[in-house]
């Protein structure tokens, strides 16, 4: 029996080595890496990436995977903060990871993106791509734009166009808007964004605030100047726990200002501002109600496959890991494993249907054309949020070409020889 097993082994090993000498290569997974914060005062922003990319993930793997072998998904938790994400891009690489997903916080994309470009001069063959799903500060498609990028959200110029055009047209803006962000280039780049469509919005900027990122725990104090401002619309692009603690402090103190917002459906805003929530503005890239019955089915799949209602960055997280999985599916094996370079070059060409409408991908600055909805809170919208009887019904949709911005000058973009 040993002899009968040490002569398998042999032919085995034989076998192996007559086919590398043949030249056929043994084909290498995929292996996506998603380095989300997954822990700490704001994971529910990253686990809500991380159920929309294993929702898309398992999409791909039923349907054959790539190259004849599943998917693989390796998750790294950042724990929210740049040099975490650092650490587990480390990591993720010593894993053989060639695909980084990364949304929560433009300061965690920042480092990513500079930490991938330094990675791929040192490891050329070993490329990695950063597939960006929500850190939306304008730099990482402006002056840092890279080869190695990909932005599938909006940016703080695309989002406040739509805002601004979508409560306008509600009549719902007014004609003093005060701005409140976090004090980091997404937060600067909304407040810059606030006071360049001004023209356009017919609007006058009182007051600007800037404030430090989720580490205010009272916002009393800039509600009060709120008021004070003798403002009609706060213009906001404060996330996660700094947008919860505004809206509950604006409740506390009876604030009577309409609010345009980014991310005003993240779960828990709506239940924290109660009645006040009614009537305020966030401009999105999902809608149900916005563009016909598709939008209910992905809704009601997505429930019936994760057990919950696709909201938040969980919709635009979707659409682009679609776009990822579809450039994947035209990127052929080189030698058994997939060649960065030439999935980079596919992903650049490629556009895909979406319940709201085309999305695709813009070649010159890595920023993904995509439409945009601008809902209110209502009692008339057919989803409701937070176990409340509120929802949001659209009130404007932009096609990708009417939301897109132009392509920033500080855009350079170097492209491998």
């Amino acid at each position: 029996m040993k002899k009968n097993r040490l002569t398998f082994a042999i032919t085995a090993t034989a076998a192996a080595t007559a086919t590398l000498a043949a030249g056929v290569a043994i084909a290498a997974p995929v292996k996506i890496g998603l380095v989300e914060t997954l822990s700490g005062p704001q994971a529910s922003t990253g686990q809500a990436y991380r159920a929309a990319v294993r929702y898309t993930i398992d999409q791909i793997n039923a349907a054959g995977g790539w190259n004849g072998e599943p998917v693989q998904l390796l998750e790294y938790d950042n724990q929210g903060g740049p040099s975490g994400a650092a650490d587990k891009l480390k990591a993720a690489a010593a894993d053989g990871v060639s695909i980084v997903v990364q949304g929560a916080s433009s300061a965690i994309g920042g480092q990513i993106t500079e930490d991938v470009r330094k990675y791929n001069i040192r490891n050329p063959g070993k490329e990695m791509v950063y597939i960006n799903m929500g850190a939306e500060a304008l730099e990482l498609t402006g002056d840092k734009c890279s080869f190695y990028h990909f932005r599938f959200a909006g940016n703080a110029q695309i989002r406040t166009k739509a805002l601004v055009e979508g409560m306008k047209k509600a009549n719902a803006l007014g004609t003093k808007v005060y701005a409140i962000n976090q004090n980091y280039s997404w937060g600067q780049d909304m407040e810059q964004a606030t006071v360049d469509f001004q023209k356009e919005g017919g609007y006058t900027v009182v007051e600007k605030t800037l404030h430090d990122v989720n580490k205010v725990q009272d916002f009393a104090p800039y509600v009060a100047k709120i008021a004070a401002s003798g403002a009609d619309t706060v213009i906001t692009g404060n996330w996660s726990n700094d947008l919860l603690l505004l809206m509950k402090a604006s409740r506390s103190a009876g604030l009577k200002v309409r609010y345009g917002t980014v991310y005003l459906d993240q779960p828990g805003n709506i239940a924290n501002a109660g009645d006040l929530a009614l009537g305020n503005f966030v401009a999105h890239t999902f809608n149900a109600e916005a563009n016909g019955a598709e939008g209910m089915q992905f809704v009601d799949d997505y429930k019936a496959k994760t057990g919950r209602v696709p909201v938040f960055v969980e919709p635009q997280t979707v659409f682009g890991m679609k776009m990822v999985m579809a450039a994947l599916k035209r990127t052929p094996a080189n030698n058994g494993a997939l060649n960065v370079n030439e999935f980079v070059k596919v992903l650049e060409t490629t556009r895909i249907p979406t319940p709201m409408g085309e999305m695709s991908m813009r070649e010159a600055d890595h920023q993904a054309q995509l439409p945009i909805v601008v809902s209110t809170v209502s009692r008339d919208a057919t989803i409701k949020v937070d176990g409340t009887d509120m929802g949001f019904k659209p009130t404007l949709l932009l096609t990708a070409e009417e939301a897109s911005t132009p392509v920033q000058a500080t855009c350079k973009m170097k492209r491998p020889s």
